[in-house]
């Protein structure tokens, strides 16, 4: 199956959405979504907003970046979500992927994230990678880690105390992976 954007699809609850590949049109609103998710400290390591140009370099360049509107982008008054796909690796390992996955917190437990989590399975197989892998799943975000293990992904390591939570406490970060290159895997919608 070869993906063309934009993707209209329905969630669980029958909403629509729309994922488009990330322009400039998508920088501010993607900004004001990503100083939500660094606030609540639960799925990114920064402590703060990136400023305008760290922000470019992290979600833009270099990547391949899809945004989740409803119902789609021209009439959406915020964005849903969005992921980003990259090289995890230069040189010899660039077929191995990595990703990135924000939801709207209005937006959550609604299909959203298994949704943008399928589509960059699809996306990254047609834009030749052989694999994916999460290098820093926070072990507390457990809504996370469950349904990436439906979309097929299993643990590989677990790094001690990697990341500071908001409190100064500690958590563990998991290392996720799923190869693109086995027989299909069937994946639960919930």
């Amino acid at each position: 199956m070869s993906i063309r954007f934009p993707v209209e699809a329905k969630l669980k609850d029958g909403s629509p959405v729309q994922l488009v590949l990330a322009d400039e049109r998508d920088v501010e609103p993607l900004r004001r979504l990503y100083r939500v998710i660094v606030e609540e400290g639960t799925s990114y390591p920064h402590e703060r907003l990136p400023d305008p140009d760290e922000f470019l370099e992290y979600w833009f360049r270099g990547k391949s970046t899809v945004a989740a509107y409803a119902p789609d982008r021209s009439r959406a008054s915020e964005m849903a979500g969005a992921f980003y796909l990259k090289p995890n690796w230069p040189g010899r390992a660039r077929h191995v992927a990595n990703a990135g996955f924000i939801v709207a917190p209005a937006w959550r437990n609604k299909g959203l994230g298994w949704l943008l989590g399928a589509t960059m399975l699809e996306y990254a197989k047609q834009l030749g990678y052989r694999s994916v892998i999460f290098n820093l799943v926070f072990a507390d975000n457990r809504i996370a880690r469950r349904l990436w293990e439906k979309l097929g992904f299993q643990e590989l390591a677990v790094i001690p105390g990697a990341v500071r939570k908001n409190d100064g406490t500690y958590q563990d970060a998991i290392v996720m992976f799923r190869s693109l290159m086995s027989e299909e895997r069937e994946v639960s919608s919930e």
